[in-house]
């Protein structure tokens, strides 16, 4: 299995304690989830009808402002398995670093796949891959930069599943344009990541392909009564993003007293410098707080934010230890 936040098995093995002792910073998933409400019996007992479905599509499209083909599935994730279904295989060129699921899905289906380090490297691709706002470091693009870039690549996919609260980054509204494949992640920004809900969202071609792929009944309908209620609920999504981007900012000021200085991150997450990861890792996870870490690079951490202000309590406490 590849590197990815949420291994939180892998740190009580080191480290003990129940799962209910530990704050899981070690995604980008939002503490403070939508407040799901009551779900009907038939949610859970029968298959879903495409009717309600459909009731999925329009939700998702209000939300993320597009009038484009779009289909719900289970997770981002699951859109990014079937991409090597949308056309035989040529070069992928991923702007990196970034989610590492890219290129492995890519490279065990028979793509070359190359990852480059500037955004007009991607040109003359067969696939273009950028993830805007970029995970892990928040590497911004804007959406005239990403649109000049279309023609000059056979397809390009933008994974804009840390975009909820930057909506102005999302190309969703443009999402119909030949070529172009939106994904979204809707776990993340509400917070509900158990829920296996995602969206792609492009030209009628490609996001017929996956929904062929993906079959009759892509998403639960649990996922489908949550997910109709959170895309709708416009003051919630408002709300949130303004909280969000507030506890960034107070995040930042508290690594600070770490001399950890900040690399980039989102609304959901920050990534930062660090003299040792792994020490800083280790330092936080004595006081049951999870990080992300990563092989590649010994200096950087990741930290998602937290929730509760017991939450923020804590994390202050373990870092003036």
């Amino acid at each position: 299995m590849r590197e990815h936040g949420g291994n939180l098995d892998l740190a009580q093995q080191r480290f003990g304690g129940r799962t209910e002792d530990w704050i899981d910073l070690s995604t980008g998933i939002n503490r403070v989830p939508y407040p799901v409400g009551e779900v009907s019996a038939r949610a859970w007992t029968a298959l879903p009808s495409r009717a309600e479905i459909d009731a999925l599509d329009q939700a998702a499209r209000h939300a993320y402002r597009t009038s484009a083909a779009l289909v719900a599935m289970g997770g981002a994730q699951a859109a990014i398995q079937l991409l090597p279904q949308l056309a035989p295989c040529g070069r992928a060129r991923i702007l990196a670093p970034t989610y590492n699921e890219y290129a492995g899905v890519l490279s065990a289906t028979g793509w070359d796949v190359q990852e480059v380090r500037d955004l007009q490297a991607l040109a003359g691709a067969d696939l273009a891959i950028i993830v805007n706002p970029n995970n892990p470091d928040g590497r911004s693009h804007a959406p005239n930069d990403l649109l000049a870039l279309l023609p000059r690549v056979g397809r390009l996919v933008v994974d804009e599943s840390f975009a909820d609260a930057v909506p102005h980054l999302s190309l969703a509204p443009d999402a119909d344009q030949p070529g172009l494949l939106i994904l979204r992640s809707f776990g993340k920004f509400y917070g509900l990541a158990g829920l296996r809900l995602g969206f792609a969202i492009g030209n009628g071609a490609d996001v017929g392909k996956l929904a062929a792929a993906s079959g009759p009944w892509p998403v639960s309908g649990a996922a489908i009564a949550i997910g109709c209620r959170a895309l709708r609920d416009d003051a919630w999504t408002e709300t949130t993003s303004a909280r969000l981007v507030r506890d960034s900012i107070r995040l930042d000021a508290m690594m600070q007293s770490q001399n950890w200085t900040l690399i980039g991150g989102t609304p959901l997450f920050r990534l930062y410098e660090t003299p040792d990861a792994l020490a800083a890792q280790d330092k936080l996870a004595r006081g049951q707080i999870w990080s992300r870490v990563f092989a590649k690079e010994p200096t950087w951490l990741r930290l998602g934010l937290p929730g509760s202000e017991a939450e923020w309590t804590r994390l202050g406490e373990v870092l003036a230890r």
